[in-house]
């Protein structure tokens, strides 16, 4: 990477314990994620040289001793009639068959502990390496400099330190590592949530419930299908569900909320496990209404399961310890995470480590696909949110537009980890009904109506004539562009078996290049076969949104009315597996393997009470509902209890 290059990155990168316990992840202040307001970053030079510098750690990602095998294996134990079918390993099974030897682990811990570096080895399969930063610059040939970050509006001010170029891993270790995460601590992720552009009249309807924007986990049981595995007593009992999240929260808020419903829980359901210290104190800048509304929706939707937190800082480090610290321990049935980022920021030429053994690069990518790997073959399903940028996910990610300051093209891009093929993606919806926005100040009539006649495909350009009518024609401008759900084909990850025979699968569009202030800094591969996203979808449009039960760090606790995002759709997922996990007895795994199979088999819409709904209308901006799978919604939306007795059939 150049070092024009590296300054542009710089530049834009910018934009086991109880509940009880909670108090130990509030002894260090929260970190705000990146937003397109975050101010340009402070260069105080070589971190070595900072006054006081302390030591720093890393986390080293250890090759597994048989990558292929555990790949193969993942379709073996998805495979309908093959002997290994839904033969899930136990956590000591995988480190038996899989983890590296004794013998590997010892000539890595080594080959670091020479240049002064501490080993500790956290997981089977990653090493947390700690030392000054002179001494880990000199072990892995990289400079660091140390950077601030102003305080702006109601987010503090923070410090972080990157590299000026890729980290190389020593030549007599790399043969036994995948990847090196952590020279670069800034926060660089954020949560897929939305809150509604602008405001309803609150006089509107929608297809199901509530009003929009005031949905439950009522109103989405009832609408989804999912009453009927209440009525069989399935609510989640003997399921675990986690919550992989950068951002600390209330609990009381989740019990606030489930008890305003109604809803039946243990006073001893959730468990906080802080991964590396913890995110810090719970506030609005660092995203902790995100994991309100996780825990709230996932245990919302199974009020009989039990709940673990895992909670870490805001950096690509945390976040591959944080997936690393869930399959370790195997603890949770099922997964999600509402955060990411596009997902070139996390590729190859943006967070790489050099292997001189290989000659390639690794970055968080691989880290986490083989983390993603492990908890597939141990029967646990994971859930991401497939973002709210709509097929735009680059300009969501980063704020910046052709008409911006500095501007940024419009490639056609997905978010990470959600194009990780083994990830289930939730994208989303808008419901059908009437919505009534608002035309003044004091909201008064008459009011703008947007009938929307079908559950549609989330993209806010159905908005573009309130837009004119309120004298703001730009879609930008207005708010609502690229706002939808998060859909596209992946250039980062290869189209992975369970996708090979589906109509509607696409390849990478032609001439989508990201062009940042006027230079070219990369041009996506053409005609590539990549994993599409997103696999299934709920209803995510803030418009016809959700309510959240949040304690705000600045005004307190309080309901808040027009949330959405596909950050909803991934709790929602891993709430409704926690009832499928009740219902057939026993762990999923992947999930994909059973969505797409029902597609290949003609079985997803057929019948009178089909799994799946078509979702035929709208589009992302870019890609168009269809009557079968489509990169903007996936499969459409799951009838909850009819999707679990396919899957009863198939156990």
């Amino acid at each position: 990477m150049n070092t024009r290059r590296t300054g542009l990155l710089m530049a834009f990168l910018i934009l086991g314990v109880r509940a009880s316990a909670l108090a130990e992840s509030q002894e260090h202040r929260a970190v705000p994620y990146p937003t397109a307001e975050t101010p340009n970053a402070i260069d105080h030079g070589a971190l070595a040289s900072q006054p006081n510098a302390a030591p720093i750690s890393v986390t080293v990602v250890l090759s597994l001793s048989d990558l292929g095998g555990a790949e193969n294996l993942l379709k073996a134990i998805n495979a309908p009639g093959d002997p290994q079918y839904h033969k899930f390993l136990t956590a000591e099974e995988f480190v038996g068959r899989f983890a590296p030897s004794a013998a590997d682990v010892a000539k890595v811990t080594a080959g670091l502990t020479k240049y002064g570096l501490t080993v500790e080895r956290t997981t089977a399969t990653t090493l947390k390496v700690t030392g000054l930063p002179a001494d880990m610059e000199r072990a892995f040939s990289v400079s660091l400099h140390s950077y601030e970050v102003s305080a702006h509006d109601k987010a503090p001010g923070y410090s972080y330190y990157a590299p000026l170029v890729p980290a190389t891993i020593p030549g007599e270790i790399s043969a036994s590592v995948s990847a090196v995460v952590g020279f670069d601590n800034r926060p660089s992720l954020y949560p897929h949530n939305k809150i509604a552009a602008h405001p309803l009249a609150g006089k509107g309807s929608s297809s199901g419930g509530d009003a929009p924007g005031l949905w439950t986990v009522t109103d989405f049981a009832n609408y989804y299908d999912v009453e009927p595995l209440y009525k069989d007593d399935v609510t989640g009992k003997g399921s675990t569900l986690g919550i992989i999240t950068l951002a600390s929260f209330t609990p009381s808020d989740a019990f606030a909320y489930w008890q305003a419903l109604g809803l039946k829980v243990d006073a001893n359901r959730i468990t906080i496990v802080n991964v590396d210290g913890g995110p810090g104190a719970p506030s609005d800048a660092s995203g902790s209404l995100e994991t309100s509304l996780d825990v709230e929706q996932s245990g919302g939707v199974a009020p009989g399961a039990k709940v673990i937190v895992y909670q870490a800082p805001n950096t690509d480090q945390s976040f591959v310890d944080a997936f690393a610290a869930a399959a370790e321990s195997n603890s949770a049935d099922s997964l999600s995470t509402s955060w990411g980022e596009w997902e070139w920021l996390d590729n190859l030429e943006n967070s790489p480590v050099t292997n001189p053994s290989s000659g390639r690069t690794t970055s968080s990518l691989q880290a986490i696909h083989q983390l993603l790997l492990r908890s597939a073959i141990q029967g646990q399903t994971v859930f991401a949110a497939a973002g709210d940028g709509g097929a735009f996910d680059a300009n969501d990610s980063l704020g910046c537009f052709p008409s911006t300051s500095p501007s940024c093209s419009e490639p056609l891009s997905v978010d990470y980890p959600a194009s990780d093929t083994a990830i289930t993606a939730g994208g989303g919806t808008t419901l059908a009904g009437v919505q009534e926005f608002c035309l003044n100040a004091a909201c008064t009539p008459p009011y703008y109506d947007v009938d929307v006649p079908h559950e549609r495909v989330w993209g806010w350009d159905y908005l573009e004539g309130f837009c004119t009518a309120i004298g703001v024609p730009d879609p930008v401008a207005c708010g609502i562009f690229p706002g939808g759900g998060g859909g596209g084909v992946s250039v980062s990850f290869g189209r992975p078996l369970y996708q090979f025979f589906e109509p509607g699968v696409q390849l990478s569009q032609p001439g989508q290049n990201f062009v940042y202030d006027g230079e070219l800094l990369y041009s996506l591969p053409p005609y590539f076969p990549g994993r599409n996203v997103p696999d299934i979808s709920f209803n995510a449009d803030p418009d016809t949104g959700y309510v959240v039960y949040y304690t705000s760090s600045v005004s307190g606790f309080g309901v808040e009315p027009g949330w959405g995002g596909t950050s909803f759709v991934a709790p929602q997922l891993n709430g409704v597996t926690a009832l499928f996990g009740q219902y057939v007895h026993g762990r999923l795994g992947l999930l994909n393997y059973s969505l797409y199979d029902l597609g290949v088999t003609g079985q997803a819409y057929a019948g009178p009470d089909p799994p799946f709904n078509a979702i035929p209308y709208g589009d992302n901006w870019f890609y168009r509902g269809s009557e079968g799978y489509n990169p903007a919604v996936g499969f459409g939306t799951l009838n909850v209890a009819s999707f679990a007795r396919k899957l009863g059939g198939r156990h």
